[in-house]
């Protein structure tokens, strides 16, 4: 514009017209070939008014010309501009109609569970509101101890009493799900029926409905009606719970289920599906898993392999046990002490079949390929009659000739580990103070923390404290992993001895942080007051790491402080809860009980009329 004139008043509004044809709207549109507010007329035909203001505006008065009905005789073009700048800008504003109201929730369900004592409900607050600790400078991690490590150790034990997450602290329960998978089972087992409810009215929760297992959004697995449409219109995780919610009931119903829409589904989800019968697996499940032996997609076929091999009585077990044993005897020749392995020279069809993967991958020779599948899937309960009556113990100590041996040793672990068997796998483990190249064939840490989880927890607590006080922490980062929690006294009497060795040492604190953090969320809370003496800070040799007495005191400052507010968290869980409350009038669907307050859905923007 090329005046900066002070405007004059605001000349009087013309009110709308109605044309011939219908009505011009006060935000300047048109709706009609009526007269005045509707167009800027002349060469702007067409142009709705506001759009020719905006345009003059940004032109200059000089390049563009206001249209002619905003004049009045002897106005200044830049303040007639202004002026019905103004006017239509209130035009707009006011002419704004309210969107009609959204549909009003369904009523929150009802939550028959114990509510939380309120000193539990305190401190629940505190971990969800601060879910992180403190460090300290230069990558220090202070003294205080890592909420962010508590909360599911909290919520694990708060679902084991039976209690229900209080109404208030819901958004911010399932907002800490939505940033931490890890937590999401926990957080929403404890959110129960109206963290769902809640989920369904924000679109950053959907994660809850789409892994939801339970509550209103399954039907009732008695009415079959309801199932069979669920089944075919759900969404897949939806569809993943439902077969999980009938097998439960009814492992034949759920299995004529999946068969009934089995060949149309995608080689993924037949896949997902397919490794979903994991939970509960039984003899009643072969006759599926056989018919998936043959299967179009070739990881469908492994998947229905691996679980009919974990069922030793299985027909496909009886196949593989036969053609192992012919590949693993006795030498005749020795004396009947030495083990002699022919591995396959061929795979033929009926091996590919039964989930036998032909080409093996790269730098692995197609023979010992072979040979591994095999023996992975064949019954180890074969194996003592096959070679001389003897124990797993027994026969992990034999020698195998041509350096079959680590082959051998590794596929009866994973058999092991598959078929679950405690006396093998410990047989395997070997003693824990040997090393690990003396170890009779497991051929990684990896693979021996999964041959442990198969041992009852206290023999897994055991082996493992005799490991570390063999060979130190640093190897032991993943047996810990797989001990029960809280660990049992001579386990973590042993990681404590072997962290203020290390400390004694001079040893860098933080390359045992990992197992210090472990030791934070695993050691028995009652262990704090033996720990009190560590807290110190040590005089530092001449060979220590500088700085290492600080960081390790600071280290075990924070591991007292962690176990004792884990004491004070299982005693806050288990002082006596209030009861549940009273279902509504109308029964489990009722309306919210008072204490939940009302939420209402974001009204939806105004609209233009």
């Amino acid at each position: 514009m090329t005046s900066s004139t002070t405007p004059t008043p605001t000349p009087t509004p013309t009110p709308m017209t109605t044309g011939t044809t219908g009505t011009t709207h006060a935000t300047g549109s048109t709706h009609s070939t009526g007269r005045g507010e509707g167009t800027t007329g002349g060469a702007h035909d067409g142009t709705t008014a506001w759009e020719g203001l905006v345009t003059a505006a940004l032109l200059g008065t000089d390049r563009r010309t206001p249209p002619a009905e905003i004049m009045t005789p002897g106005q200044d073009a830049p303040v007639a501009l202004l002026d019905a700048a103004a006017l239509h800008t209130v035009r707009r504003r006011a002419g704004l109609l309210p969107a009609p109201a959204a549909a009003r929730p369904a009523p929150a369900p009802h939550d028959g569970r114990r509510l939380l004592p309120e000193p539990a409900r305190r401190r629940l607050g505190q971990l969800l509101t601060d879910r992180s600790a403190p460090s300290g400078g230069g990558g220090r991690r202070g003294t205080a101890p890592d909420l962010t490590e508590l909360l599911p150790q909290w919520l694990a034990v708060a679902n084991e009493q039976g209690y229900g997450a209080p109404a208030p602290v819901l958004p911010a329960l399932l907002d800490a799900a939505r940033a931490r998978t890890d937590l999401r089972p926990q957080a929403l087992a404890f959110a129960g029926p109206r963290g769902l409810w809640l989920a369904r009215l924000n679109p950053e929760w959907k994660f809850a409905l789409r892994g939801a297992s339970g509550g209103s959004l399954l039907p009732d697995v008695r009415d079959a009606e309801a199932v069979r449409q669920f089944w075919e219109e759900g969404l897949f995780a939806e569809r993943i719970a439902l077969l999980g919610a009938v097998r439960a009931q009814d492992g034949a119903a759920a299995l004529a289920l999946l068969g009934s829409t089995w060949p149309a589904e995608r080689a993924e989800d037949r896949l997902m599906f397919l490794d979903s019968l994991r939970t509960g697996l039984s003899g009643a499940d072969e006759p599926f898993l056989e018919r998936a032996l043959s299967d179009r997609s070739r990881n469908v076929r492994s998947t229905a392999a691996e679980l009919l091999s974990a069922l030793p009585r299985s027909a496909f077990a009886g196949r593989m046990a036969a053609r192992a044993a012919t590949c693993v005897s006795m030498d005749r020749t020795g004396g009947g002490q030495v083990i002699v392995v022919e591995a396959p020279h061929e795979c033929d069809a009926d091996m590919q079949r039964d989930g036998v993967v032909r080409t093996p991958p790269s730098g692995r020779g197609e023979r010992s390929w072979w040979l591994g599948q095999l023996v992975e899937a064949a019954p180890l309960s074969i194996w003592p009659d096959r070679l001389g009556g003897r124990t797993p113990e027994e026969i992990v100590a034999l020698p195998v000739l041509d350096d079959w041996a680590d082959e051998l040793h590794a596929a009866w672990c994973r058999a092991a580990v598959r078929q679950r068997d405690a006396r093998w796998s410990a047989a395997l483990l070997g003693t824990p103070v040997a090393s690990r190249e003396g170890g009779p064939g497991t051929p990684s840490l990896a693979e021996r923390a999964k041959l442990l989880a198969t041992l009852p927890s206290g023999e897994r607590a055991s082996w493992v404290a005799a490991f570390i006080s063999a060979h130190g922490l640093s190897e032991a980062f993943q047996l810990l992993g797989v001990c029960a929690v809280p660990w049992a006294e001579p386990l973590g009497r042993a990681v404590v001895d072997a962290l203020d060795i290390a400390r004694d040492a001079g040893s860098y604190p933080w390359s045992f942080s990992g197992v210090m953090g472990l030791a934070e969320r695993c050691l028995d809370p009652a262990e704090a007051g033996r720990l009190e003496l560590l807290t110190a800070t040590p005089d530092e040799s001449e060979d220590a790491s500088p700085g290492a007495g600080g960081y390790w005191s600071e280290a075990f400052q924070r591991l007292v402080s962690t176990l004792r507010l884990r004491a004070a968290m299982l005693a806050e869980l288990a002082e006596p809860a209030q009861p549940a409350e009273p279902a509504g009038p109308a029964g489990p669907a009722g309306p919210a009980e008072p204490s939940l307050p009302p939420i209402s859905p974001v009204p939806a923007e105004p609209s233009a009329p």
